[in-house]
């Protein structure tokens, strides 16, 4: 680590060095970009869509991570610091250690912020013996120890309204834990309730109608246009506000599984990056280009980027090779000439063998990869093997490296 009186410099910058920033870095490499540092302090690097499978049961705790230095391309500059700041005139990072990075172009891709303080309680709740969540790799294999034990009593799920990283991610742990219920014979003992935002319980209709058969299915009681108002860890009870109405409902619970709001990292929003008025914080991009409106060397993608789409993996493997091709365009004195499209994309592993597979734009019109075939949307056991066992491999060997 540079002292803190030291400053590197590097052609391209990339702060984050999850999803985004390991895959891009990868691409840029491959096209040609030698001269490229990643900004990350983790030393473990984490496929974050297997942690709802661990907090359901159908994954291990060690599928889901691998150290850093084994993920990050060969011939990256490994910056292990964090981002504090940014000083777009001097073309300038500003480091946790005091140091400093320039940079000639700068992506800015370092995920979301989890704001479990948004929530009154919320903190508690996770921190006591009934709270668990999929969104955090320490809570998910509490969430299965939690679910799996259960055998009577009423378990409420949460998804938070506005911006999230895979949102519908939040009703996955939900689906396992019924079909496991039902296996056991005692899913009739347990009140399942879930709390979602918004008026239907995803947004696509072919996809609701799946969701929905599943919902009946397994008896869960839905809340939509709702969120999580509050919670008191000791007396184990959630208020759900009506979003409509303002009302509120004070629900008893043996179990939360919750997942929090969400916005850029505070660091992040302190920066001149965000537009005037984003409370979240998100980077100000072309959300085709994905390069800043104001600042021609700046580029954001993924989670922290102010894209119209729903935030996903599947968007970001989009995003990657658009913005890749853009910056080394830009860098060569042309247009950036690739377009993204606001694809992104949602499995709902529906049970323990069966998956929803959800294709969607910025408005959430169906885009299936396929044109014109719908089935992918259907409950399938083909797109189950996809998302539980082809994809972590795909991750893993072709995605970080730039090739996927």
């Amino acid at each position: 680590m540079p002292s803190p009186a030291a400053a590197t410099h590097s052609d391209v910058v990339i702060l984050g060095g999850g999803n985004a920033g390991i895959s891009l870095a990868a691409r840029l490499r491959r096209y040609g970009v030698r001269d490229v540092a990643v900004v990350e302090p983790r030393e473990h690097h984490l496929y974050q869509p297997l942690l709802s499978h661990i907090a359901g049961g159908t994954a291990p705790v060690d599928m889901a991570t691998r150290p850093q230095g084994d993920v990050t391309p060969k011939g990256v500059r490994w910056i292990r610091d964090a981002a504090t700041g940014i000083d777009t005139d001097a073309n300038t990072v500003l480091l946790a250690s005091g140091a400093r990075a320039t940079y000639g172009h700068l992506v800015v891709c370092p995920g979301i912020q989890k704001d479990w303080d948004a929530v009154p309680g919320l903190v508690d709740a996770m921190a006591s013996p009934s709270g668990a969540s999929n969104y955090e790799f320490e809570l998910a294999p509490k969430a299965w120890d939690l679910l799996r034990n259960l055998r009577k009593g009423t378990v409420v799920f949460t998804q938070p309204a506005g911006p999230a990283t895979c949102a519908g991610a939040s009703q996955k742990p939900m689906y396992l834990a019924c079909d496991y219920w039902r296996e056991q014979g005692v899913l009739g003992n347990i009140r399942v309730v879930l709390v979602v935002p918004t008026p239907t319980i995803f947004g696509v209709p072919l996809v609701d109608a799946e969701l929905n058969r599943k919902i009946a299915e397994y008896g869960i009681e839905l809340r939509s246009s709702s969120e999580l108002a509050g919670v008191d860890a000791g007396a184990r009870t959630a208020v759900v506000r009506s979003k409509l109405t303002g009302e509120t409902e004070s629900i008893s619970y043996d179990v939360l599984h919750a997942v929090p709001p969400q916005s850029a990292p505070d660091w992040l929003k302190a920066t001149t990056l965000p537009a005037r008025g984003d409370a979240g914080g998100f980077v100000e991009v072309d959300p085709e280009t994905l390069r800043h409106t104001r600042y021609g060397n700046v580029w954001s993608l993924g989670d922290a980027a102010g894209t119209k789409n729903s935030k996903s993996g599947a968007a970001l493997r989009m995003q990657t090779a658009v913005l890749a091709r853009n910056l080394v365009s830009v860098r060569k004195g042309r247009k950036p000439g690739k377009k993204y499209n606001s694809y992104s994309a949602c499995p709902f592993t529906v049970s323990r063998g069966t998956v929803v597979f959800s294709e969607f734009d910025d408005l959430y019109r169906p885009k299936p990869t396929i044109p014109l075939w719908k089935g992918l949307a259907k409950e399938r056991r083909l797109t189950w093997f996809a998302d539980r066992v082809l994809l972590p491999r795909v991750y893993w060997y072709l995605i970080l490296k730039g090739r996927a």
